[in-house]
């Protein structure tokens, strides 16, 4: 049985051997990647772009542009998946060999639904960011609130004690 010893520490060890004397010895962390890059093979960009349907090569169901009412169309294309799925059914009991274009009719349905949702992404991220941020708010008002609520209760007692010392 063959054994083997640890191997050495990485020569950039090196760079923080003082770190604990003065921590700004380190070295800065690099910056960001900004735009392209390259990660085993495959190239990525920074830019979080929702590719439209039809880049993917997928046919859009509900109306191009930037004033799309998500509500309905997506109220549309759940009604329209319920009936393809009662289709399917039917299908696979009548003529089952008939059942791939309703699949591909439910797919597509699918690939829409999603879609619509990953476009409300945005607006969802920046609802809770305000939700985040209004609780914030809140909390702090009533650490205040305590804060001066308690400062009041402490002026009091110290008034009893000066009036008590006093009185004596």
């Amino acid at each position: 049985m063959a054994t083997a010893t640890y191997p050495p520490p990485p020569p950039y060890y090196r760079l923080y051997k003082d770190y604990i004397q003065n921590p700004k010895s380190a070295p800065e962390p690099p910056p960001p990647i900004e735009g392209t890059y390259t990660l085993f093979g495959a190239t990525y960009t920074t830019d979080d772009v929702l590719p439209s349907l039809e880049e993917q090569g997928v046919r859009q169901l509900y109306p191009k542009g930037s004033n799309v009412d998500f509500k309905k169309e997506l109220r549309s294309l759940n009604r329209e998946l319920q009936l393809h799925l009662l289709e399917l059914a039917d299908v696979l009991v009548e003529r089952p060999s008939q059942y791939a274009r309703r699949v591909e009719d439910i797919s597509l349905i699918f690939k829409n639904l999603h879609h619509l949702l990953n476009s409300l992404r945005p607006h969802q991220a920046r609802a809770t960011l305000i939700h985040i941020l209004e609780l914030q708010i809140q909390r702090r008002k009533q650490a205040v609130e305590d804060i001066k609520r308690r400062r009041e209760e402490a002026q009091r007692l110290l008034k009893e004690a000066v009036g008590t010392l006093e009185g004596q």
